[in-house]
């Protein structure tokens, strides 16, 4: 799938890292580097704009390495990009550690997911098909 993109940014076009990849990684374009406090959030601009077809939307979501080593994570994960929002990338990112984090300049800071979405028309009834599971939830299923 083609995807039309502009770069403003000092860095190369996101790239699957493997053959069987799901996620590219985005970096931060930033002027100079920006510091996270413990519970600190920011919005971090990518300097990248994407033109996705309908029916498709871009998801970001945390790195595990970020979130694992440094407990820094994509606060509203997955974020959604829609087909038809045509500003700039920009990823809000948060510190869960305790400790102050610095996002440099062409940092990696999240993945990006192209996925393929749908939109439902809602038919209001009376009364939905019963299953086994029924109305259990929160942990229904993990109950022996």
């Amino acid at each position: 799938m083609k995807v039309k993109i502009i770069n403003k940014s000092k860095h190369a076009l996101p790239e699957y890292a493997t053959s069987s990849s799901a996620g590219m990684d985005l970096r931060a374009n930033i002027e100079q580097p920006m510091v996270l406090k413990p519970l600190e959030r920011k919005l971090v601009p990518t300097g990248l704009f994407i033109e996705l077809p309908v029916g498709f939307e871009a998801q970001i979501r945390p790195r595990s390495g970020l979130a694992l080593k440094k407990g820094i994570t994509v606060l509203n994960t997955p974020g959604t990009i829609d087909a038809d929002y045509r500003g700039e990338i920009g990823v809000i990112l948060i510190n869960l550690s305790q400790e102050d984090f610095v996002v440099e300049d062409g940092e990696r800071i999240c993945q990006m997911v192209i996925a393929k979405h749908e939109q439902v028309y809602w038919q209001q009834v009376d009364v939905l098909d019963e299953t086994e599971r029924g109305a259990g939830g929160f942990g229904h299923t993990g109950k022996n």
